[in-house]
């Protein structure tokens, strides 16, 4: 029986979406999976290493590993307000603007990436753990911070302001929904695994929508112990979308686009 390795994030969107697969509520067709949780820096350094068979990536590090994945049409997060945010405490760090020190979920991280799109000339960055980042501008150790996935819920809260929606920025400029992370898999494997797999991933989501909205999975809740149900679902419902399904010409294009400033940033 084959057993493939596979990695993706706690957060309610992964586990939501993985649920079906992982814990074959769905069938397999002769697959196990042996899982890898982390967080999404580490899942892209481990694609830069070729650790996994099947994982999750930002979007941000795909030009990255492309030569040496493949790229799945199901199990994707990308939409439209969806987007990493750009937040801060204190209002006179709007002066600073070129001057500032931001955090940010991680060097090869779309987050990065749109930040880098909308601010290209600030170099002050800190690479923290993305749920590390309301915390370091709180306390002051950065000025601004660009948070993604359940941090979108919670900033205002904690007496944070939003300074930019940086996926609306990058909506606007290419007309386009906003790539998030993607799902890969290692080249290595045969082409038509790949597309069985990447079936079956389809399958999983398309169970997840049909049988785990009114009630979520045990699997989501308890990799999410911090979070209320609620903030789960807010989490899922942004995050988890037809594009999940199968993310089609529009998201391909978008996907393209998305390089296009990687390989502008980058020259």
């Amino acid at each position: 029986m084959p057993i493939i390795d596979i990695g993706f994030s706690p957060c309610p969107n992964d586990t939501f979406i993985f649920d079906a697969l992982v814990n074959q509520k769905i069938e397999t067709k002769g697959y196990t999976f042996n899982l890898h949780l982390a967080d999404v820096q580490t899942l892209n350094e481990w694609a830069l290493q070729g650790k996994l068979s099947l994982s999750k990536i930002s979007y941000g590090v795909w030009p990255l590993v492309k030569n040496n994945y493949h790229l799945l049409n199901a199990g994707g997060a990308l939409g439209k307000g969806v987007g990493p945010l750009l937040i801060y405490k204190d209002e006179s760090v709007k002066e600073r603007a070129y001057s500032m020190t931001v955090a940010v979920p991680g060097m090869n991280t779309t987050a990065h990436l749109l930040f880098s799109l909308a601010f290209p000339h600030l170099k002050n960055k800190r690479f923290l753990v993305f749920n590390e980042i309301e915390d370091a501008v709180l306390s002051g150790h950065v000025d601004a911070g660009v948070i993604i996935h359940e941090n979108r819920f919670t900033y205002a809260q904690k007496g944070l302001k939003k300074w930019m929606d940086l996926g609306t920025y990058f909506e606007e400029t290419f007309n386009a929904p906003i790539p998030l992370g993607g799902i890969i898999a290692n080249s290595k494997m045969p082409l038509e695994e790949v597309r069985v797999l990447d079936e079956l991933i389809k399958e999983s989501v398309q169970y997840a929508f049909a049988n785990s909205f009114e009630t979520l999975p045990e699997f989501v809740k308890c990799h999410s112990q911090e979070m209320s149900e609620q903030v789960m679902r807010q989490h899922i419902d942004l995050y988890v979308n037809d594009f999940s399904i199968d993310m089609g010409k529009t998201g391909k294009i978008a996907i393209e686009q998305l390089e296009n400033v990687w390989q502008n940033l980058n020259k």
